[in-house]
């Protein structure tokens, strides 16, 4: 079944960046900020044409928009507008360089950006980290975790997967679940390596064959095989790939609720997945949440933020 990715923001049409950056100039100007106003035009652009924004404000006014914005804005509302505003590609080494700064590592940060990645989209992830942080990603990485799970994500990182381009292979599939089985379910203990290599090496639509020939090989979905065999963040990459084969829309519905459950809010994963997921397939993602978790999506995220917080996570999922 081919994955639907429907985003909540596209282009807008008619689209005029001076006139926009006129009018945020405007919203910031003078005594108080007119917030609202801000969330009414950056949620409605896409991010290419916030980029035009901010470089006809710069033009216009001699300034820089992101500057202006913070100095404005405050709390995780300008965490919001301020992930707007970025690439998204910079904005995901951000992400991946605070997830690893100082005591301790986020790993499960490292694990939704890193492998729910194409090779594509990996590539210029690596290219723009060093350029940004001039260090390359794998090295940070590799000195941030360890054992078989820094393995994969060291795979994963270097590129080795499959291109979307490469065609699938239906005898591979069949021989990869294969030794996917052997190297577990069919012994004593794990072997790592081959999961490592098959997970990390093969294009999702290959991956894709592989978990059904290996459901029809040892009659248990290859989710039940990775909870027997693995632990930990190892564990929890695995299902990544796994959950991003199959539906890309229902692993970050999770990771949404997962955010929002229990007490307090992980505000900066559900910030990343609002903001980076809503010209790719935000509108998925709802349609996923409420099926799976049976309330809306917007309803969850009302009831776990406020204020212009709030407006401007709300105004991403209703988009344009």
């Amino acid at each position: 079944m081919e994955y639907k990715a429907v985003p909540t923001v596209v282009a807008r049409k008619p689209f005029d960046a001076v006139a926009d950056s006129q009018e945020l100039r405007g919203a910031m100007r003078g005594l108080g900020t007119d917030e609202q106003q801000i969330i009414d035009i950056l949620s409605t652009r896409s991010n290419a044409q916030r980029q035009s924004i901010s470089a006809a404000y710069a033009a216009e006014f001699e300034r820089d928009l992101i500057d202006d914005l913070k100095d404005e804005l405050g709390g995780k509302f300008e965490d919001v507008i301020v992930a707007l505003m970025r690439p998204p590609v910079e904005y995901l080494c951000q992400q991946l360089h605070e997830a690893m700064a100082g005591m301790g590592t986020e790993e499960s940060t490292l694990v939704e950006i890193l492998c729910t990645k194409t090779n594509e989209e990996m590539r210029e992830i690596v290219v723009a980290y060093e350029d940004k942080y001039e260090r390359p990603l794998a090295e940070q990485m590799c000195s941030e975790t360890s054992g078989f799970f820094r393995r994969l994500l060291t795979l994963i990182v270097t590129g080795v997967r499959d291109d979307l381009t490469t065609p699938v292979d239906a005898v591979q599939a069949k021989d990869q679940a294969a030794q996917l089985y052997a190297a577990g379910e069919a012994k004593l203990g794990t072997d790592e390596e081959v999961f490592n290599r098959i997970m990390a090496h093969a294009s999702f639509p290959q991956l894709r064959l592989v978990f059904e020939e290996y459901k029809e090989l040892s009659g248990q979905t290859i989710e039940q095989a990775i909870k027997h065999e693995m632990s930990d963040e190892l564990h929890e990459a695995m299902m990544a790939i796994v959950e991003c084969v199959q539906s890309p829309a229902a692993f970050f519905a999770n990771r949404l609720y997962k955010a929002m459950d229990g007490a307090g809010t992980d505000d900066a994963t559900l910030i990343r997945i609002i903001v980076c997921r809503s010209e790719i397939d935000l509108e998925t993602i709802k349609q996923e949440f409420e099926r799976i978790y049976n309330r809306t999506l917007h309803s969850a995220i009302e009831s776990e933020t406020s204020g212009d917080y709030k407006r401007a996570l709300t105004a991403l999922l209703r988009g344009a």
